[in-house]
C-alpha cells in the first residue's frame, strides 16, 4: 500500500484500508502496538482521521482498544476463519428467499456489477464492488434485523477477504458464482439461486485458510 498522502475526501476510509493491509500484509503484526504518531506520519494525515479509521477497524475486529494505553493488532487466526465465514452463507440465501425474484432491471445491474468485479485489479476494489453486488442482490428483503446482522459479518470478515481477492483466480470463481445466481434467477428458479448463493459464500473458506496456514509457517519459520 503506498504511504503517500491520502485523498482528503475520503480520508478515513482511505486510512483504514491502508492500515487493513498492512495488517494483512503483516507489516502491522499481531499483538503490535500502534504507533499513532509514526502511522499519521506514515500515511501523510492527521490524528483525527487516523483514529476514525482505528475506531473502524475495532468495529471489523482486527484491533482492540485498551483504555489509557492503545490500540493493538488482533491476530488473523483460523479459529476465527471458521466462526465467521460459515455464517453468510446461512444469512444470505435467507435474506434472498425473503426477497424475492429480483426485477428485470435489478438483474441487468446485478451483471452489470459482476463485469466490472471481473476487469478490477486493485483487492479493496474487488472486494467493495462484490459487497456492493451482494447488498444489491438482497436489497429486497423485508427483514432489515437480518440485512443489518449480514452487514455486521462483512465488517468481521473483510481483513481475510483481501487476502482471497488479491489472487486472480478467487476473483474468477466469485464472478462465476455470480453468474450461477443470476441464471438461477433469470430461469424464475429462486431456490436454485438461493443454493448458488450459499456455494459462492462458500467458496472463500479453502483458499484463505490455506493462505493463513502458509502465513503461520513463515511467521514461526
Amino acid at each position: 500500500m503506498a504511504t503517500a498522502a491520502l485523498s482528503r475526501d475520503t480520508l478515513a476510509d482511505t486510512a483504514a484500508r491502508a492500515v487493513r493491509n498492512m495488517i494483512v500484509d503483516g507489516t502491522l503484526p499481531a499483538g503490535a502496538r500502534v504507533n499513532e504518531v509514526h502511522l499519521a506520519a506514515r500515511l501523510g494525515i492527521s490524528r483525527t482521521p487516523l483514529r476514525e479509521a482505528l475506531a473502524g477497524l475495532e468495529r471489523e475486529g482486527a484491533l482492540s482498544n485498551r483504555p489509557r494505553i492503545g490500540w493493538f493488532v488482533e491476530p488473523l487466526t483460523l479459529e476465527e476463519l471458521a466462526d465467521l465465514y460459515p455464517i453468510r452463507a446461512l444469512l444470505d440465501p435467507e435474506a434472498l428467499r425473503l426477497a424475492g425474484l429480483p426485477s428485470p432491471a435489478r438483474l441487468r445491474a446485478l451483471a452489470q456489477l459482476n463485469g466490472r468485479i471481473g476487469r478490477e485489479s486493485d483487492a479493496d476494489a474487488v472486494i467493495a464492488l462484490d459487497d456492493e453486488w451482494h447488498r444489491l442482490l438482497i436489497a429486497g428483503c423485508p427483514n432489515r434485523a437480518l440485512l443489518d446482522l449480514i452487514d455486521t459479518f462483512i465488517l468481521r470478515t473483510r481483513r481475510y477477504e483481501v487476502a482471497l481477492m488479491r489472487e486472480r483466480r478467487n476473483v474468477a470463481v466469485a464472478t462465476g458464482g455470480h453468474e450461477a445466481v443470476m441464471a438461477a434467477l433469470r430461469d424464475g428458479d429462486l431456490a436454485a439461486a438461493c443454493a448458488a448463493l450459499k456455494a459462492n459464500l462458500q467458496h472463500g473458506f479453502a483458499p484463505i485458510a490455506a493462505w493463513l496456514a502458509e502465513r503461520e509457517t513463515k511467521e514461526t519459520a
